[in-house]
């Protein structure tokens, strides 16, 4: 009982483990690749905007992944993110738009526009 509503508060205790085991992995690469995939992190978290903690977390353990296969194998960063680590990024991201809030926005806006203009195709390609 007092795990749930302590769930409600903070969040997924589950997730949280998560995250920490992705930091964790993320501690032992090799100083390079550590830094590379901080800065992608963190890019991430800002372009990303990602409200839902299992796909946040699933996406940051997916990134930890590649960089340790790719430091285990002495794939070079470059090799990695190519020469536009923002095209890098974003391509990697959009594996990742379910979590994302802007589509809760689309369609709500999606769905202001159908009610002002009485159109219901949308609402039936959607399903």
């Amino acid at each position: 009982m007092a795990a749930g509503w302590i769930e409600k508060v903070t969040g997924p205790i589950e997730e949280k483990k998560q995250y920490k085991q992705y930091k964790a992995r993320v501690a032992q690469l090799p100083a390079d690749y550590r830094t590379a995939t901080a800065a992608l992190e963190r890019y991430l978290m800002y372009y990303g905007s990602i409200t839902k903690g299992d796909i946040l977390v699933a996406m940051l353990g997916d990134l930890a992944d590649l960089f340790e296969r790719a430091a285990a194998d002495g794939t070079p960063i470059r090799a990695i993110v190519g020469e536009d680590p923002v095209e890098f990024a974003e391509e990697f991201m959009r594996n990742y738009t379910a979590g994302q809030w802007i589509n809760k926005e689309r369609a709500r806006l999606v769905k202001a526009i159908d009610a002002v203009t009485g159109d219901t195709a949308g609402k039936e390609a959607e399903s």
